[in-house]
């Protein structure tokens, strides 16, 4: 299914994201026979006995070099809607709409191969990403540089620690030329030090007028980079707005 596309992205005012009334259902893992009928029956688009929405009626547009985060606890539609806007998930209400390319920092080490060598799995990740072979050879040392992996360049991946494993994928995706990046608790894994380094590259990459969507529970992070806030509960938007009063509603409801 190709992802409708916003028209006349150059223009500042004309938004480079627009979700209209988005939704998507979920099913439970609950044990319970099902008729066949149940399986191949459309009815109605309310949510059955085994079913939940995970988003609905969500509406939002993104203007060009905006920092958005993204609020809510666990389990209230953020990582998904992420997904929708990737295009790694097909929503059962309403559309998104994105014009230009996404560089998604969501469940950063999936599609590695634990088989292959750090070096491979460079090649492989950023291949699938759209590079070329030509331009993951001229940025190969850059993001080996970024990942600081040392000696461990030829070692099969699944040796590797998960804090190894999140900075080589953040170095490989953070490296991509599109212009919207999705950022989902990346930043919750790592050393300080690491830390550091992807901030210092996010306020790059926002420097250079990239359009960022910024999960994260963490207060300090959302008001570094966002100016601006949604907060999710339920699966629904509860508000809209500066960053600051998104952050401050939520630690109201919740904290």
């Amino acid at each position: 299914m190709a992802r409708p596309v916003a028209t006349d992205a150059a223009t500042a005012s004309t938004p480079v994201i627009v979700a209209h009334d988005l939704g998507i259902q979920f099913k439970r893992n609950r044990r319970h026979r099902r008729s066949f009928k149940d399986l191949f029956s459309e009815g109605s688009r309310r949510a059955r006995p085994d079913e939940f929405w995970a988003l609905r009626n969500v509406s939002f547009s993104v203007q060009p070099g905006e920092a958005v985060g993204v609020v809510g606890r666990n389990g209230q539609g953020k990582s998904t809607l992420l997904k929708l806007v990737a295009d790694v998930m097909i929503p059962d209400e309403g559309r998104v709409a994105v014009s230009g390319g996404v560089a998604p920092l969501i469940e950063i080490t999936g599609g590695f191969v634990d088989d292959l060598s750090v070096r491979e799995n460079v090649f492989l990740t950023a291949g699938l990403h759209g590079m070329s072979v030509q331009e993951i050879e001229s940025r190969f040392d850059e993001i080996i540089d970024f990942a600081d992996i040392g000696d461990f360049l030829d070692t099969p991946y699944k040796h590797l620690s998960s804090g190894m494993r999140v900075r080589i994928a953040f170095a490989v995706i953070s490296r991509l030329e599109e212009p919207i990046l999705l950022v989902d608790e990346v930043l919750a894994v790592g050393d300080r030090q690491f830390k550091e380094k992807c901030y210092k590259r996010i306020d790059e990459l926002l420097a250079g007028g990239r359009t960022m969507f910024f999960v994260s529970h963490s207060e300090a992070d959302l008001l570094r980079f966002c100016k601006r806030g949604l907060y999710l509960d339920k699966g629904k938007l509860i508000l809209d707005g500066p960053i600051q009063a998104v952050v401050d509603r939520y630690n109201s409801d919740y904290k």
